[in-house]
């Protein structure tokens, strides 16, 4: 068993790597991935674009704008002067939010009644737009804080706390509740996938298209053999992305490793046995290599879409939510990231690491079934 197990791991290795594009694939472009996800994928908003369209012009309505653009939120790029111009830098997307201030706003507020003003905002980012009307609201609430307070003071003549109750809130397990620390763990699971089930995905399929698949079929090695020998190298090069891509995340990003690198890599090969199995699933049912890079786009967006990277699995139907069992992606984001921001260890992550062994089992399984020392 060993040694035509070794001759096919050999075969396997000078056919990854004697290409310098797939060099590249395997080694450069997970690390310029991880960069341009690390930087682009960020649920922060900042410098959001807003023009200000005061027809009230008093002090009041300018303070009201200046509390906007000193929150350092909101970048003041435009002061309108009628609602054409209005629609108009609306419909081309010069700004995101325009803040209007009717006549008599500053005349309501001196004269203790409630002063209204309006945020017309871009719903066509929808998330965008729940952010910054969360921005909004704790504008408008520390300034209407700040006015009861005066409002009282001059009632009363004594003088009333700003804030009567205060409440002290912290991230647990990111302070600065910093995009990357969510993001960056959760693509290197997305990136490890991407690779190793493309590539799976063409083994098998890649002998017939080229015409080796005779040349195996004379040779003393059996289908487990065979089966090992596709998933071995692989494995090996998700085990490399990672590192890599890993150091990326610490030393370029600072994302904090908190667990054991240990359990991490245990994690890993459990993801690994599930998306190559799946890869290697795809290639036993495939004819040629585009239907099989097909077939594994095919998986590969529902398996980003309901694996939790962008949304809460919690939010989504519940039968949608059973359906996620079935996605290694949804485990291993659990685990990643509890090891790196979390640091827990396996007292804790044993039901994500046992659903992945247990996918893994399955898909490998069911490819080793399905491949057949035949031409087909």
């Amino acid at each position: 068993m060993f040694e035509p197990l070794k001759r096919m791991l050999i075969k396997e290795f000078i056919q990854v790597f004697r290409d310098f594009r797939m060099r590249a694939m395997v080694i450069v472009v997970p690390i310029i991935q991880v960069l341009i996800f690390g930087y682009a994928v960020s649920t922060d908003v900042r410098h959001i674009r807003t023009a200000v369209y005061d027809l009230d012009n008093t002090p009041a309505s300018r303070d009201l704008v200046a509390r906007f653009e000193g929150s350092g939120y909101f970048d003041i790029v435009q002061n309108l002067h009628g609602d054409a111009e209005m629609r108009d830098i609306m419909d081309r997307g010069s700004a995101k939010a325009v803040l209007r201030l009717n006549h008599g706003f500053g005349n309501d507020l001196e004269g203790g009644r409630t002063a209204t003003a309006q945020l017309i905002l871009d719903g066509s980012d929808s998330n965008t737009t729940g952010i910054i009307l969360g921005y909004t609201s704790r504008i408008s609430a520390a300034y209407n804080t700040e006015i009861m307070a005066k409002r009282i003071t001059r009632a009363t003549g004594a003088r009333v706390a700003l804030e009567p109750v205060s409440i002290a809130s912290r991230a647990w397990f990111n302070p600065n509740l910093e995009s990357p620390y969510f993001f960056v763990p959760g693509v290197i699971a997305l990136l490890v996938m991407v690779i190793t089930v493309i590539l799976s995905s063409m083994a098998i399929v890649r002998e017939r298209e080229i015409g080796t698949m005779e040349q195996i079929m004379v040779t003393p090695i059996g289908r487990l053999e065979f089966i090992l020998g596709k998933t071995i190298p692989f494995a090996l090069i998700g085990f490399l992305d990672v590192t890599l891509i890993s150091l990326v995340a610490v030393f370029w990003f600072q994302v904090p490793l908190e667990g054991s690198i240990a359990t991490l890599f245990l994690a890993t090969g459990l993801y690994l046995m599930s998306t190559l199995g799946v890869g290697l699933f795809i290639s036993t049912m495939s004819s040629t290599q585009q239907q099989a890079m097909m077939t594994a786009f095919f998986f590969m967006m529902p398996a980003l879409l309901l694996g939790g990277f962008m949304y809460p699995i919690a939010n989504m139907p519940l039968p949608v939510q059973w359906l996620t069992y079935i996605n290694p992606l949804r485990y291993f984001l659990v685990i990643i990231r509890g090891v790196y921001l979390k640091g827990v260890g396996l007292r804790v992550l044993w039901p994500q690491m046992l659903g992945l062994a247990l996918l893994g089992s399955v898909m490998l399984a069911l490819a080793t079934s399905r491949f057949r020392k035949t031409m087909g």
